[in-house]
């Protein structure tokens, strides 16, 4: 039987996590189909909290950068809309896959429009319309989340972009595809170099807990005061991360885990507690559906230890 944990003792709750996770660290897979990432060290884990009034609570290797991946489609989505507003709704949609986040199947039987941007393929679209409004849409967004997490140093990755643009023969398939359906606006190879960029920006966990703060915060950057989103939008955003954002497990994340979440197959998932926190894991040891095995634990026990959750 856990412990009872005081409200708001954070560290104490991270430090028990770090504990019990520890069984758990070599049963799940390191992404693999991307050279560069089967090279992290797979026993890694770090957590991290920042409460909207700046308190940082982390424990483990929540300072170690890693590739952010997928977890990037959420700051790609959030600065394409605000270049778009909801006209992006026309060209991806906003439902659940319930199919690998790289399949291709559905794209057919719906002419070529996504069924939510957090798929390979809506993520595609995404950064299309970032290749439109930006001449170099992999800085732009860079620069984005540099404000998002007040850290100015961040970059991408220029080795796992090119370990990425190796292997990316599936997401240029998607691309022609929805090309073909002229659903894709910029040459695919364009749109895809964007993409893996992208995907190669490096963060820590606490960078991440910190860059996603705004949408907690109704929308506004709790570090700048910027307003990045409308409360609606934020709104919008969030209920994508629940019922989108950890691929095609996002039912059972929800079910067990009860906060939105993004999650990317570098180990890190990004969530948020409206009005609280903004919280990110990461443990590259992945499970069967691309999700982080001991981050998903990690987030379902903080929930259930601090009583902290959306429902």
């Amino acid at each position: 039987m856990s412990q009872s944990i005081p409200d708001h003792d954070y560290p104490t709750v991270l430090d028990q996590i770090r504990t019990e996770i520890q069984p758990l660290l070599g049963q799940g897979r390191v992404a693999s189909y991307i050279p560069e990432l089967a090279k992290v060290r797979g026993d890694q884990f770090g957590m991290a909290v920042v409460t909207l009034n700046g308190q940082v609570s982390a424990c483990g290797d929540a300072r170690v950068p890693f590739s952010i991946q997928s977890v990037s489609k959420l700051f790609a989505l959030t600065l394409a809309y605000q270049c778009v507003g909801d006209a992006l709704w026309q060209r991806v949609g906003r439902e659940p896959s319930g199919n690998p986040f790289n399949s291709l199947v559905q794209l057919e039987s719906e002419q070529g429009k996504p069924r939510n941007p957090f798929i390979n393929a809506g993520a595609l679209v995404v950064t299309d319309v970032l290749c439109t409004r930006f001449v170099n849409p992999e800085t732009a967004l860079v620069e984005f989340v540099r404000r998002l997490s007040g850290n100015a140093t961040l970059q991408y990755d220029d080795r796992v972009a090119r370990s990425e643009m190796a292997t990316a023969e599936r997401n240029r398939a998607m691309g022609h595809f929805m090309r073909s359906f002229g659903n894709l606006h910029n040459p695919v190879d364009e749109v895809i170099a964007a993409y893996c960029r992208h995907c190669a920006i490096r963060m820590d966990a606490v960078d991440l807990a910190r860059a996603v703060a705004f949408l907690a915060h109704g929308g506004v950057n709790p570090w700048n005061g910027e307003r990045v989103v409308s409360a609606s939008t934020a709104k919008r955003l969030s209920a994508l991360m629940l019922t989108c954002g950890t691929y095609d497990a996002a039912g059972d994340f929800a079910f067990r885990v009860g906060i939105p979440a993004k999650s990317g197959v570098g180990g890190g998932i990004v969530g948020h507690i409206p009005g609280q926190l903004g919280v990110c894991v990461w443990s590259p040891e992945l499970e069967p559906s691309g999700n982080s095995l001991a981050g998903s634990y990690a987030l379902e026990r903080f929930t259930t230890l601090t009583g902290q959750s959306l429902f």
